[in-house]
């Protein structure tokens, strides 16, 4: 993983998982997957990145995935508005690199097996050095 990738992965987690009202709402942040975890939760998961860098400044578009896994047949609106509201929190200095903007580029629902769902944000967020 490359720097910025890292630099926005552990942001990420860090504000996700320091937030009161979104640990109301869920058991807690995990980086990646966990192997075991009772819903709500949310996992922060796959991030890529692509040169987004200017003539004098090296710079990274990244593409963060945020999952909020839950049960019952419907979103838990407060996490997911808290999850929303956290995003552009991302902006700011991050090890190194300056993210610049932050936005919520897709989302994504979906119900999985043992009557849980799925709520998936695409953050993305570009970065420049410095």
């Amino acid at each position: 993983m490359r720097a910025a990738e890292a630099a926005v992965r552990a942001k990420a987690i860090s504000l996700l998982a320091d937030d009161a009202g979104l640990a109301g709402c869920i058991h807690g942040v995990f980086d990646g997957t966990p192997p075991r975890a009772s819903a709500p939760y949310v996992a922060v998961g796959v991030v890529e990145g692509s040169d987004w860098g200017t003539k004098d400044r090296a710079g990274r578009e990244v593409r963060l995935t945020v999952a909020l896994h839950g049960v019952g047949d419907s979103l838990d609106d407060g996490a997911a508005a808290r999850v929303e509201a956290i995003i552009p929190a991302l902006r700011g200095a991050a090890d190194g690199w300056t993210i610049v903007s932050a936005r919520v580029v897709r989302t994504r629902f979906g119900f999985v097996r043992d009557g849980g769902w799925r709520q998936d944000y695409v953050v993305g967020c570009r970065c420049l050095t410095g």
